[in-house]
């Protein structure tokens, strides 16, 4: 049964659980949220990934409907054939964030306008001083005849859309920075006047797409349930308060005992346990990069594995980030992780993050990987990960005794694809 469910076609899911994690004070929200399987049929193991299919809050789209001028049950195409525009909005496109497509589009619109707009100024007026104690005062309401002698009235006023228009298509860099925390209704506020229909807006809109998250659970520790750790983005763009699409959902839309939330599973075949159960394992994950290790340390205790575990985790501080703060310290209590070290980047005078804590370690760490340990790293791509990746490359120099390019080599190659041994879920 596990097949017939996918990102075409989810499960529709109960959210039984959803809270934040965060401690009093704290500055982040990260949720736990856990969906009921039911009698779905579907089947994970710890590394995989749930895919979630968001629905777009109600109120942002009757905004952007409104900001089109439009009739919310007028019938638009679509990739999902004819439905209304606020099924359209709802549930198969994206309106969270605009997009280059659809600002670039409208160009068609200004050229068919003529590339002006046409205005008449209806009262005009000035006062002025002359030398002396005489003073001069004059108004113009706007009527061809009523004008002061020497002044014409102005008829034709270029658009200033139209040249916003112009400086965002000429420059790239322009319209990324206009574009950032931008959504529809910003757009529209800037550009809807000049005559955009709701099938030419759909037209230019991205399909709406799943999220995948990773899973927090082990599927033998948590019968019948998936668990996620979730980072909510709330921000400010444009003077309104904003969310992302899907943790905006999981966060405002879907309190316990929400029903019809859909879901599909997503198999990986390389983020995975070793199959030999004496192998030592090093997991670095700070912030929601501990989902997927606490999913190995559940399937861990559950399968009696006999080999090390060791886990780098850190945020910003210990009393607002540690996530699952009493299970980690109650994995440390009964023997489950051998080792544990926390890295809090806005404690003490100086930040600390887990890179840090791995060279501080560099020498243990050499020896878990020499003896065939794995390695293993979750969560940001752009800084975290890299960072992450250097130090593990330098302990290679320092305590492997290799020079640094054999070094390189047998991180990049011998672990992570020969071996298979050096494994990163990031994002």
């Amino acid at each position: 049964m596990a097949s017939e469910w996918s990102a075409k076609n989810p499960y529709s899911s109960t959210v039984t659980v959803n809270y934040v994690l965060n401690g009093e004070g704290s500055r982040k929200e990260t949720r736990h949220v856990v969906f009921d399987l039911g009698d779905s049929g579907l089947t994970y193991k710890a590394g995989d990934a749930l895919g979630v299919v968001p629905v777009t809050s109600s109120e942002l789209v009757d905004d952007v409907i409104g900001a089109l001028g439009a009739n919310p049950d007028t019938l638009v195409e679509t990739h999902a054939g004819e439905v209304s525009l606020r099924d359209a909005l709802s549930i198969h496109y994206e309106i969270h964030q605009a997009n280059k497509k659809f600002v670039m589009s409208i160009g068609e619109k200004i050229q068919s306008s003529g590339g002006s707009s046409e205005f008449r100024i209806i009262k005009r007026e000035r006062k002025s001083v002359a030398s002396g104690s005489q003073k001069f005062q004059w108004s113009w309401s706007g009527e061809d005849s009523d004008f002061p002698e020497g002044f014409a009235p102005i008829n034709v006023i270029i658009d200033p859309a139209i040249s916003l228009w112009e400086s965002l298509s000429s420059d790239p860099k322009a319209l990324e920075d206009y574009l950032w925390g931008r959504d529809y209704i910003d757009v529209l506020g800037d550009f809807g006047h000049l005559g955009i229909t709701a099938q030419d807006f759909v037209d230019q809109l991205d399909k709406l797409k799943p999220r995948l998250y990773s899973i927090a659970s082990s599927p033998d520790f948590e019968p019948g349930t998936v668990h996620l750790t979730v980072g909510i983005v709330r921000y400010e763009g444009q003077g309104r308060a904003k969310t992302g699409l899907t943790t905006g959902y999981l966060a405002d839309r879907v309190p316990e005992g929400t029903d019809n939330v859909r879901v599909f599973m997503s198999p990986t075949r390389s983020f995975v346990l070793p199959e030999d159960l004496s192998k030592d394992i090093i997991m670095v994950g700070p912030g929601t990069g501990i989902a997927p290790f606490r999913a190995f340390l559940q399937q861990r205790k559950a399968d009696n594995a006999s080999g090390r575990n060791w886990l780098f985790f850190g945020d910003w501080t210990e009393a607002g980030e540690f996530l699952y703060r009493d299970e980690v310290q109650a994995y440390v209590e009964d023997g489950t992780l051998d080792k544990l070290d926390l890295a809090w980047s806005r404690e003490g005078s100086e930040k600390v993050y887990v890179q840090h804590l791995m060279a501080k370690h560099g020498s243990e760490i050499w020896e878990w990987i020499d003896n065939g340990g794995y390695f293993y790293v979750c969560g940001d791509k752009s800084r975290m990960a890299k960072d992450v990746h250097s130090t593990l490359i330098n302990i290679c120099v320092e305590h492997g005794g290799m020079a640094e390019e054999d070094a390189k080599d047998f991180v990049e190659q011998t672990m992570m694809k020969d071996e298979k041994r050096y494994l990163r879920d990031v994002y």
